[in-house]
Formats: C-alpha cells, structure tokens, sequence
C-alpha cells in the first residue's frame, strides 16, 4: 500500500517557525448564508450491507441499524443517510435497483423500516435515502418490458440504438472501462449504460420516466425520509446528438456524460413538483462537474439541489487509475477555494470517506503504528472543521482502516474486474503497478464489515460467515474498545461534533487559510461575526515548533493530545497533533 511520507524533512521538521499576518486566502461571502437544519447537521453514512446483522444470515439488515441507532446518537450525528435499501439483485450492492418501493429482502421488510423510522424519529434522528435514478438494474419490470420488444410502450424509458456496421452506435466508453454499449439480441440493438451493463440507463428525455421518478420520491417522503443522496445525478441529461467523443473528451468522458443540456430543466423540474412541498434536503453525486460549477446546482435561488459531492478532496491522490503522492498545499488549495462561496446561499459538503472511497485515515493520514489514531484524530479535525456540512462513514469515528488485499479474487466489488480487463488486459498497464493502486483507492476498503467488538466476526454476525470479510484488526479496532477509552478517535470524534454544535462560526463561518505555504502545518480560521477559532493541524508524521502570534492569546478549545502545564505550548506540535482555539 501507498503510504503518506512525512511533508517536512531536515531543518524544516525541527524548527518550522512562522510569524503570520493577515490571512492569504480568505472570507467567505460578506452576508451571512440563511440558517437550514441541514447545515447544521452531521450526517452518519450507513452501507446497510456492512453495518449489523441482526438475524444471524451474514448480512447487515434494517433491524440490525435500528439496534444501533442510539450508538450514533450518543455520538453527536443527528442525521443518518442510508446507502440503497430496496429491491435489487445486487450486481452493484443495491445501486442496482429492480424495483423503487420495495425493501431488499436481505435488509428486512417495508415494516422493520417503519420501524428503523420511528425509533429513530424518537431519537430525533433524520434518515435520507439514497435514490439512484440515472439508471436501474436490468431486472427491473420497465427494462424487462422495453427490450421485449420495438414497440413496447416502456421501450422509450430507456436508451436505444442501432449498430454501426457491427460497431457500438459511438465510441462512448463507460467510466468503468469497456464501452457505454451493450447489444441485446431479442431486438437486435443496443442500450445505453454509462456503468455496468446490469445498470441500463433511464430516459429522462421522456415525460412519463420523470413521472414515475417523482412519484418514487413523493412515496418516500410521505413515509417521513428527510431527503435523499443523488447518485450519479449529474449524468441524467444525455447528449442528444450521441455522437462521437473527441480524442480529448475520452480522456475524460465523465466531464461530457455531466453536461446535458436538459440537466439544470430537470432538476428544477424535481424541485417544483416535488422537492419544494417537503422540508427536506438532497445532496447530489457530482460525478463530472467542475468546482466553479457548484452554484449551478445549489444556489437556492435556482431551485435544484441543496449541495453536492465535489470530487476535489478524495482525487487530490489520483491521476488517472494511479495513486499518487500529494503535498499538502494541494489539499489546502481545494479547501480555500470551497471557503469562498459564489453566492451566498451555495453550500458544500465536507467529505474524506464513503462507501464508494477508501479508508480516510489510510489515505490522508497515515494507518500504520504508532500515527493510526493520532493521524484519525487530526483528519477528523480537518473533517468537522471546514465549510459545509460533513459526512461521517461507518467505521471512520473508529479510524478503521483499509483491508489488506493479496489478488484480484480479494475484490467483491464489481467495478474492479471491469477496470481490471479495460486497463490491464487491454491497454496493457503493467499489472503490479494498476493492483497497487486498486488495493490503495479500490471501492472494498469502504465495504468491510463495522467493527463492533473483538469477538468474533467483530460481532457483525453471530453466523459463520460474513457476506464480505472482516478486516483482521477488527481485535484491536472495534467500537466497545474505542468506547471504553476516553482518548480514542470515537471520543475526540464526539469532542468535535460536539464543538461544532456550541461554535456556529464552525457551521456558517468565513474560511481563512493563515499559513498556506507551510509544508506540514494546516492551520486556518472560521469566524462568524466576532465569534473567531482557529484550527491547527499537524499533517505529518514529525513534530515541530510552530508559533503565530495570533495564538498567545487564544484559548485552547480542543487538542487531540492531552496537555498539562507547559506543554500547552503553541511551539511545539507532536506528530499529527491537532488543536482548535478561539481567538
């Protein structure tokens, strides 16, 4: 596995001394953004899948989230997205889906989530839904329907095309690898998917699709969901010429599957025939889209999405399929521009880890001894400390870590066979190099199962088997130890959420980044009014003296390395160390 180096070396990591002025990047939008219940929020990722097993099969179900409900709780999150519950035959773990208001009958029943929906409401607790409509698993009735035949009246939900003298009809590739066209022989023809071929793509240049799209949402919501997640929202509007892709547009395909020109319509189309009726929040995938595009899609002025998954953060180590090295003012470059709003009601989100990336401290801090929890600490400092509302995934509040992986038969995910054969069998990419960056980035490090305890099976399951393995450190990474310590990752997780609810200059406050060049110090304030913290991080595996004169006289709110005395010194930071002031 790729490791994070120490950014500081030679003198610089003995004695890295700044005297800082005023701020270098700075100031978000000079009115304050209106107050929503979703800015203010800390949402839990939960991939159902991995999380508890209640009935002893060796799959994580809908019973076994209620069980847990108050572990988050106590935690500080008040709002839980669930990645998908319903109906699917499981080509991609649910983002498949064959049937929209149905519950995956390894997950449970539409009664045990009514259930999950009341226990949680009484914990006030939030859930949102993830609602994958780009595309749906080709089980699904509609698809079934549409390639029985020309004529069909469901032929039209999805995309169609003849063959080009035996070729795909254009040379769209899918993201994944291979080409966005699959022939189906009961017609003669070709559907549309820009993933796998189990995921054929939706229409939603016909009415009727939209139709039934807003009436899957409207279901949800009068069931009392308070949003959804929006996978892969970005790609719903196709090109309606469906020509060729340049020799520059293939090298980065997902840039044109984002830019339909019906996507802003329909979007706005869901917001007034639906969204806007309810008080809920959405977060679309923006999977293609430009960082200066983000106002597009959340200024609320433009009625469509309330945020979006920008890409900047979990790419800043990926150059094509490989993992790379980063420096550090990569990072804080991407945090400075999303701290200078366009509009004054677009908002960001503030993510490191989900289900679809690997593991945060594995990738941005550094998971071996003794930096695993330190480097955890200080990366959950930089999480719950920036512009946006932040996303916590299950396992990250444990600092668990990405699973150790021997060959490709390792990899569950259905996506790693597909990019295997498009990079490695035909284009020839040396094997070693592309397996080292697929154990690094590949999607499985996310999708381990939750490590509750040091029992067996990390007491995910009382079964002989999980669905998907444990990953072997589940004895020395698991809740009821984290739980048991007061210094762990859990606990200074809680510390920070906990923070984040007394300081509404960490929720709505200006983003100033006051040492952008330094090469291992990230340090950075958010005010609100007078109301001013500050937020130093050590981003490296040395110590070193740092001082800013801004600090003798800032209260120390929060350190993730317990201090007594002298040692509260603002010189000295130790390896990873992670400090919040208020000024």
């Amino acid at each position: 596995m790729l490791k994070r180096r120490s950014l500081l070396s030679g003198a610089a990591a003995g004695a890295a001394m700044v005297m800082v002025g005023p701020a270098h990047a700075a100031s978000g939008h000079p009115s304050a953004p209106a107050r929503r219940w979703w800015k203010e929020a800390v949402i839990y990722e939960i991939y159902p899948r991995s999380f508890r097993d209640s009935n002893g099969d060796g799959i994580g179900d809908i019973p076994g989230i209620t069980e847990k409900l108050s572990y988050i709780r106590d935690l500080g999150a008040d709002t839980i997205w669930l990645a998908p519950i319903f109906a699917s035959p499981n080509r991609d773990n649910g983002y498949d889906i064959s049937d929209y208001k149905a519950i995956m009958p390894e997950f449970g029943t539409m009664d045990d989530f009514e259930k999950l929906m009341t226990k949680a409401s009484s914990l006030e607790i939030r859930i949102i839904l993830d609602l994958v409509v780009n595309h749906t698993s080709d089980q699904h009735p509609w698809f079934q329907k549409s390639r029985a035949s020309r004529d069909n009246p469901y032929r039209d939900y999805y995309i169609w095309r003849d063959s080009e003298q035996g070729r795909p009809p254009n040379n769209w590739p899918s993201p994944w690898g291979g080409s966005a066209w699959t022939s189906d022989a009961a017609t003669n023809s070709n559907y549309l998917h820009l993933f796998s071929p189990y995921q054929p793509d939706l229409n939603w240049d016909n009415p009727a699709v939209r139709d039934e799209v807003f009436s899957i949402m409207k279901f949800w919501l009068d069931k009392g969901v308070a949003g959804f997640r929006m996978d892969a929202i970005t790609m719903i509007s196709k090109m309606p010429s469906f020509r060729d892709m340049t020799p520059k547009e293939l090298q980065a395909p997902e840039y044109v599957y984002a830019a339909g020109p019906h996507l802003h319509a329909y979007l706005r189309e869901m917001n007034d025939r639906v969204l806007s009726h309810y008080d809920v929040m959405t977060v679309g995938e923006a999977y293609g889209m430009h960082a200066e595009d983000i106002p597009l899609f959340t200024d609320s002025a433009r009625r469509e999405l309330d945020m979006v998954f920008a890409f900047d953060i979990v790419h800043v180590d990926r150059q094509g399929w490989r993992k790379v090295a980063w420096p550090l003012s990569k990072l804080k470059n991407i945090y400075a521009a999303a701290g200078r709003p366009k509009s004054r009601d677009s908002w960001n989100t503030v993510f490191l880890d989900n289900h679809d990336q690997p593991r945060a401290v594995s990738r941005f801090g550094n998971d071996t001894a003794p930096f695993r929890e330190a480097s955890a600490k200080a990366v959950a400092t930089m999480l719950l400390t920036q512009c946006g509302t932040p996303f916590i995934y299950q396992g990250e509040e444990l600092g668990m870590t990405n699973l150790p992986f021997s060959d490709l038969a390792d990899f569950e995910d259905v996506q790693a066979p597909i990019e295997w054969d498009a990079k490695v069998k035909r284009q020839g990419i040396d094997p070693e190099a592309f397996f080292e960056s697929l154990k690094g980035l590949g999607r499985d490090n996310a999708r381990s199962v939750m490590q509750w305890d040091s029992s067996r099976n990390a007491v995910f399951t009382r079964a002989e088997k999980t669905w998907y393995r444990v990953n072997p450190n589940y004895t020395e990474i698991n809740a009821q130890d984290c739980l048991q310590k007061s210094g762990s990752v859990y606990h200074h997780f809680r510390d920070l959420i906990a923070l984040r609810r007394q300081y509404p200059a960490l929720v709505y406050g200006s983003y100033q980044d006051l040492d952008p060049d330094h090469p291992g110090a990230f340090f950075y304030a958010r005010q609100q009014g007078n109301d001013r913290i500050l937020v130093l991080i050590n981003m490296s595996d040395r110590g070193f003296t740092y001082e800013a004169p801004v600090l003798t006289t800032a209260s120390l709110l929060l350190s993730s390395v317990k201090h007594e005395g002298a040692a509260k010194s603002v010189t000295w930071l130790a390896p990873w160390e992670a400090r919040i002031y208020r000024a």
